[in-house]
């Protein structure tokens, strides 16, 4: 196995001002020793991840990291900038920078490395070590665990005696998106408040190099639990009953002994919680999606998003292969009989008939799908039943995409309600597959049949009748919204709800919600080509690596792949998102005007032919794409620019927006 890092990934001079500089410079030592093989594709994992939520951390330490495709072996590169670039911390800026490469399947062993090292991060002794080594050899052999300075002394635990109380219990689970740094740093920052304050703690670290469950004894003995982490904790029925403090990976870095603190007072209150005996939840994995805690409006739209992001590949595949059917054989081909009991092998018209057919039993479950995994999101497993029945029943009734959004809801906040009971532990086992599931469908199939699927149905054909009705400014309002709600955050929350609102029209197709497709698309190419354009038209405006981002986003915004532009946003997003908006609320807002209709749910430029009055759309989205683009040339322009002509272009000098 290769070292993780050696003297010529060390770099104790660091002269980045920015952190995408810094990221670039340390990037350029792992790909001069061989371990990344593209510079500019580990780069943009590196800054999609940062958009994520900043990596840095209390007492000047900055620790980017992802994994990526691009990455040959594990590595680590290490940073010392004399004058502190800013990773986000609340502090102020960090000058000791760990730049942290994974591959896509990074073994465990290389895992533990790093994980070790991220616990060792919270030690003083062995960061002020490195902020004083003059040796690049010395400092790498450090940081692989070889010569480690002796760390400040800890304070003593308290020593049991003639009556002494029993210690405050804690266990705790860290995790973060990534599974790499923040979970281990979490965990050793909790240990150490706990060992400060005499209080008995268990961390169990759910980190890509695996877990190691808790013992049930240590649970059970437990007075509370934190969970400090960005992904749903996994087996959380394993701590009901418990108070629990849910909260974020970074709360458990910086303020320890706060979260111990309100753990202590939860469990003085008599605060208990429960949660169902599922074992993993929606996005249990690394990587997986955000735990829904926070207010209700947090929990609510991450119960939304789990159900589109489930419902998204349907969409595609039955859409394409919908267009792709019409392509082929025209719109009447729709009405065509069974190809079960008609198909010719030579025919055009037998296979346009075959791909419709495929594509329609796909898009038959949009609803149910969307329905399921929204319960999904809310009560694990034991919620899939109900919520697919509710969606199902979302279909008989007419009820639509809003009455699947609402059985999914239903669905989960029914099984919610029947985990709070309380049963016999002879009963458990079979609550999750049998009397949880029965009860609920029970529950959600009376509700949509009888008590709120006909007024919903009702509401879903006053949506379909106002949409078919859309003209003039009314038409122009919704694709300016549509449009901002596209360019916002380029595949985030907002543009996800812009295109589940756009693709649940189009399981039951009608003129406007053909518009609302049409338009969504449109301004969802326009943030890549604007950038594609703007790197071409101004080149002295952005940096090497952005001018080579540029020329992939020309693809990508012809594909409808709205994240082309994300590296562009992360780097300068006061500059960039408003621009990329201003042009997709432009693009969106001529596209209704034009009375453009699409048919098909993604594709970009390469379903032009399905697209109605397909001139005047490539018009709309032409015309966006210039405003993007004067606007965000305007706006870096108003800065001091790099030198595009320097020999050597770093990246360093990349300005940030103030």
């Amino acid at each position: 196995m290769s070292e993780l890092i050696t003297a010529e990934l060390v770099d104790l001079d660091l002269s980045a001002e920015t952190k995408s500089a810094a990221a670039r410079s340390l990037a350029q030592l792992m790909v001069a020793a061989g371990r990344v093989t593209d510079l500019d594709g580990f780069i943009a994992d590196v800054a999609a991840r940062e958009a994520q939520m900043p990596t840095g951390l209390d007492g000047g330490i900055g620790i980017p990291h992802c994994r990526s495709e691009h990455v040959a072996a594990p590595t680590l590169a290490f940073g010392r900038s004399p004058r502190g670039i800013d990773f986000g911390a609340a502090d102020g800026p960090a000058d000791l920078v760990f730049l942290i490469a994974a591959p896509a399947g990074a073994d465990d062993d290389h895992l533990t490395i790093l994980s070790s090292l991220a616990r060792r991060l919270m030690d003083p002794g062995f960061t002020g070590a490195l902020r004083t080594e003059g040796d690049p050899a010395v400092a790498a052999a450090m940081i692989r665990g070889e010569e480690i300075p002796e760390s400040v002394p800890e304070p003593e635990e308290p020593t049991a005696g003639a009556g002494a109380v029993e210690p405050f219990r804690v266990v705790a689970v860290t995790s973060c998106p990534t599974g790499i740094a923040h979970t281990y740093m979490a965990a050793e920052s909790l240990e150490a408040a706990a060992r400060a304050q005499g209080v008995e703690l268990h961390v169990e670290t759910q980190g890509s190099a695996g877990f190691e469950r808790l013992d049930p004894a240590v649970i059970a003995a437990a007075d509370a639990v934190i969970w400090a982490h960005d992904v749903d904790v996994r087996e959380k029925a394993r701590f009901g009953g418990k108070p629990v403090v849910d909260t974020g990976v970074k709360a458990g870095i910086n303020r320890p002994a706060e979260l111990i603190a309100e753990a202590r007072r939860k469990a003085e209150r008599g605060e208990t919680s429960s949660f169902s005996d599922e074992h993993d939840g929606p996005g249990a994995g690394a990587g997986g999606s955000a735990v829904a805690s926070g207010h209700f409006g947090v929990r609510l739209r991450t119960y939304l998003m789990s159900g589109v992001s489930y419902m998204v590949p349907f969409v595609a595949a039955g859409g394409l292969l919908i267009a792709l059917s019409f392509a082929i054989g025209g719109y009447e081909i729709a009405s065509a009989k069974s190809v079960a009991d008609h198909f010719v092998w030579g025919e055009a018209a037998s296979w346009a008939a075959l791909l419709n057919q495929i594509g329609t039993a796909a898009f038959g479950f949009l609803v149910p799908v969307l329905a399921g995994y929204i319960a999904y999101g809310m009560a694990d497993r034991p919620a899939l039943v109900p919520g697919f029945v509710g969606g199902a029943i979302a279909l008989t009734v007419d009820a639509g995409f809003l009455g699947g959004l609402v059985a999914g809801l239903l669905a989960g906040a029914a099984v919610m309600a029947i985990q709070r009971v309380k049963v016999h532990p002879t009963l458990r086992g079979i609550m999750p597959v049998l009397v949880i599931p029965l009860l609920a469908s029970i529950a959600v199939g009376f509700l949509m049949f009888i008590v709120v699927g006909k007024p919903i149905a009702s509401l879903q054909n006053a949506l379909t009748d106002w949409l078919n009705g859309l003209s003039g400014s009314n038409a122009v309002i919704l694709g300016i919204v549509l449009g901002l709600m596209m360019c916002f955050d380029m595949g985030g929350p907002l543009n996800k709800v812009a295109y589940a609102f756009a693709v649940g029209g189009l399981a039951d197709p009608t003129p406007g919600s053909l518009k609302v497709m049409a338009a969504v698309m449109a301004a969802g190419m326009v943030p890549p080509l604007a950038m594609a354009l703007a790197t071409t038209l101004r080149r002295s405006l952005f940096t090497r690596t952005e001018r080579e981002n540029g020329r992939a986003a020309w693809v990508l915004g012809a594909s409808f792949i709205t994240e082309g532009a994300i590296p562009f946003a992360a780097a300068d997003p006061l500059r960039v998102i408003p621009s990329v908006m201003a042009g997709g609320a432009v693009t969106g807002a001529l596209s209704m005007a034009f009375g453009c209709t699409l048919r098909a749910p993604h594709g970009g430029v390469f379903v032009v032919p399905l697209i109605g009055e397909p001139l005047l759309y490539l018009l709309a989205i032409a015309v966006g794409t210039a405003v993007s683009t004067a606007l965000v040339v305007a706006l870096k322009g108003m800065r001091r620019t790099p030198d595009s002509d320097a020999p050597a272009d770093d990246g360093s000098r990349v300005a940030v927006a103030a």
